[in-house]
């Protein structure tokens, strides 16, 4: 069954309408938001996603609105990850509460577009090369691996080349001038160093990208499910970042979640492509029916019950930490020593924000 164009058609315009009036509501009134605010915009999100998926049972079917459950988890879940590299960049740019807000959003809609091209890519190349999935398999289960590596490593930070090339080019003024990126002063033109952060954000989040979408595609073939995750999954993810607060340092095995859930995934990918069993070299051959494909409500529940785990071990790990919500707070001395260059970093991120949880809580 493939999917009603009007549908598609009818979510492109309402997600859109949605984004603009989002970012609408930011840039008139750029603040900190409240508990209470922060709290109804991620109700009011997830809600949406969940709607959004009764709605696809209702006019596709099944497998369909299981797909997307499944897809939005996995990304939602790499998106909290992603909070952990937010902090230590907000953190390392000193960047103010009330103007966090804003960069939150222009960085989240530059990831949206950068994944929007990394999934019609995505697309054309799995349509034409199945194979393709022992690549995408192999480098989730390397990524998983490096999840766990990378767990309380206290590296050197390092630009990405980018942000690094970025600062070379443009003229950036020394302070802030609220939340705008371009300004005139001495009269030149010069940009502030939010452009900085602004780019830090959304070519962080591209590099996290390169694991979220691979993974994604290991649920679904269908471009439009993908992308529908990914867009829920990104939405209200700059009000949990208000919300979060001391809750964040308190999600220390989170990574190792998601590690289990990559490596999963990497194996379903494999395990596809090898019932698939197309090979360049090779030729068009039969499938293997032997090779078992792995049911997607399996895989949600798999992907549900890894994180639920993951979730309750950290709290219980951690009990008797106080976890106030509001934006987290890091020390921007702890930020330098972290790098930000994705899901390996996240892991990184987790650890050394939860040591410095530690130590805070020992002060006491």
């Amino acid at each position: 069954m493939e999917l009603p164009v009007w549908f598609e058609i009818t979510t492109f315009v309402g997600l859109t309408v949605l984004l603009l009036a989002d970012l609408a509501i930011v840039a008139r009134r750029p603040h900190e938001p409240s508990i209470k605010e922060a709290s109804l915009w991620v109700g009011f999100y997830v809600s949406l996603a969940l709607i959004f998926g009764v709605l696809m049972l209702a006019f596709t079917n099944g497998t369909y609105a299981t797909e997307f459950y499944a897809g939005w988890l996995t990304e939602y879940s790499l998106s909290v990850d992603n909070l952990f590299v937010f902090v230590i960049i907000m953190a390392r740019f000193q960047v103010p509460r009330k103007y966090q807000q804003e960069a939150l959003m222009i960085g989240i809609i530059i990831a949206l577009v950068l994944r929007g091209i990394f999934i019609l890519i995505g697309a054309v190349v799995i349509e034409r090369f199945v194979w393709v999935f022992y690549i995408f398999g192999v480098f989730l289960i390397y990524t998983a691996i490096n999840l766990v590596k990378h767990r309380g490593e206290d590296e050197d930070y390092e630009e990405n080349a980018f942000i690094r090339r970025m600062r070379k080019i443009l003229p950036i003024t020394k302070d802030y001038h609220g939340a705008k990126i371009r300004v005139s002063e001495n009269g030149k033109k010069m940009w502030t160093p939010m452009i900085v952060v602004i780019l830090a954000l959304g070519t962080t989040d591209l590099i996290f990208a390169l694991d979220s979408i691979p993974a994604i595609f290991g649920l679904t073939r269908e471009p439009f499910i993908v992308f529908t995750a990914n867009v829920f999954a990104l939405m209200g993810l700059r009000q949990l970042y208000f919300l979060l607060g001391g809750l964040l340092k308190r999600l220390v095995y989170l990574s190792l979640g998601l590690a289990v859930i990559l490596a999963f995934i990497g194996v379903k990918l494999i395990l596809e492509a090898l019932h698939e069993n197309q090979l360049p070299f090779a030729g068009e051959r039969e499938p293997i029916d032997s090779i078992p494909e792995i049911p997607i409500w399996l895989s949600l529940s798999i992907i549900l019950g890894v994180l639920v785990v993951a979730t309750v071990a950290s709290l219980v790990k951690t009990r008797g930490q106080f976890a106030a919500p509001g934006p987290p707070d890091v020390d921007a001395e702890t930020a330098k020593s972290v790098p930000t260059g994705g899901p390996e970093a996240a892991a990184a991120a987790e650890a050394r924000i939860a040591e410095e949880s530690d130590e805070d809580s020992a002060r006491r």
